[in-house]
């Protein structure tokens, strides 16, 4: 069984390691936009789910390497990034002894961090850290714990599923914490789809910015103390964003 980075979006941006597994599949598993990626064809069987199914996604798919077909389970970006490598795992440890015994191999890919960044310059360019910002598998005063220790060691912030209808508040509550731990003129980054026809860049300070820059399909980034814009007549949103790797 394979677990498969499917990258930001792009095609050009999945591996050949990943196209060469997917067109040997028999079957694809994963949440329902992102099987949907892999074109249909003869002999393959693709498994779509909601996205709050991890577990019972994961199951299905070793039960179906459990009987001998060429499974692949499916993630945008890179599947150990908040995906469903972890989730694979965590029905191995708790599921059947039967399934140990599987060769399950964790193919990586390009993902949504690295590719926002990409586009905006090197705003991870020293240390940083991710923090996804959904409250769905952990309490808020968890992710409010984080966020202000990360500003408070001076990362760099990557911070994925920052807003949702569901959860709209969320956002609101993250900005305040990072305008009092980091001041108003802190850069901030939205990069929203990278790598689509619908990619979407911007950079503005954290005193500028409002909780409606952001959606799910946006990736967030704010800059560490010593990070620079540099604006330019070239670059995808009219300045450069990088982090530089000296400290002195």
């Amino acid at each position: 069984m394979k677990i498969v980075g499917l990258g930001p979006g792009n095609e050009v941006l999945i591996t050949p390691e990943a196209s060469s597994v997917l067109a040997e599949a028999t079957d694809v598993v994963g949440y329902v936009p992102y099987v949907e990626r892999v074109a249909p064809r003869p002999g393959l069987t693709r498994h779509g789910s909601d996205n709050r199914e991890e577990i019972r996604r994961a199951e299905q798919a070793l039960e179906m390497a459990a009987d001998g077909r060429r499974v692949a389970v499916v993630s945008s970006g890179d599947p150990g990034v908040f995906a469903m490598g972890a989730a694979v795992f965590e029905a191995l440890e708790a599921g059947q002894p039967a399934w140990r015994a599987l060769d399950i191999q964790v193919l990586p890919g390009v993902s949504a961090m690295l590719a926002a960044s990409a586009r905006l310059g090197a705003p991870l360019g020293h240390d940083f850290c991710c923090i996804n910002l959904s409250d769905n598998l952990k309490p808020w005063a968890l992710i409010e714990k984080r966020l202000r220790l990360a500003a408070e060691a001076d990362f760099a912030m990557a911070f994925y599923n920052p807003r949702s209808r569901s959860r709209p508040e969320g956002f609101a509550r993250a900005l305040a914490v990072l305008r009092e731990a980091c001041g108003l003129d802190r850069p901030i980054m939205f990069a929203r789809a990278v790598s689509t026809p619908e990619e979407r860049l911007r950079v503005t300070t954290l005193g500028e910015a409002t909780p409606e820059m952001a959606d799910m399909r946006t990736l967030v980034m704010v800059g560490s103390s010593l990070t620079r814009r540099i604006p330019v007549d070239s670059g995808v949103a009219g300045e450069w964003v990088y982090t530089p790797r000296s400290v002195v």
